[in-house]
């Protein structure tokens, strides 16, 4: 099974990072405002980043780390511009290296 780590883009330009067992039908619940809490009220939504994972604990991990990151870092990691997001976390964001660049990943540039 696999797990995934996910960045969406509201309606009002904010990001919403989470982590699932199954990408494609959380997507669909967040473009349905199924999903209660802070998507439903930013509408739509557009997938801008997705990773895969080995474990529920890893995406997990990936999500808490994320969300712990500044909308600069967050952006250069969805442009996959690891220089930038090193340099970044020279800076007052938390860092780790539980996010990084991977073969195997699913990140998506549109959705």
């Amino acid at each position: 099974m696999s797990f995934w780590v996910y960045i969406l883009r509201c309606a009002d330009s904010s990001y919403y990072t989470g982590h699932t067992d199954n990408l494609e039908k959380r997507i669909g619940e967040h473009h349905n405002g199924l999903c209660d809490g802070y998507t439903v009220g930013r509408l739509p939504v557009e997938l801008m980043f997705s990773q895969e994972c080995s474990t529920r604990e890893e995406a997990l991990a990936a999500e808490q780390q994320i969300k712990g990151w500044s909308r600069k870092k967050k952006e250069a990691m969805m442009r996959g511009d690891w220089v930038e997001v090193s340099r970044l976390a020279k800076g007052s964001d938390r860092d780790g290296a539980l996010v990084h660049p991977s073969t195997s990943s699913g990140r998506t540039g549109n959705g």
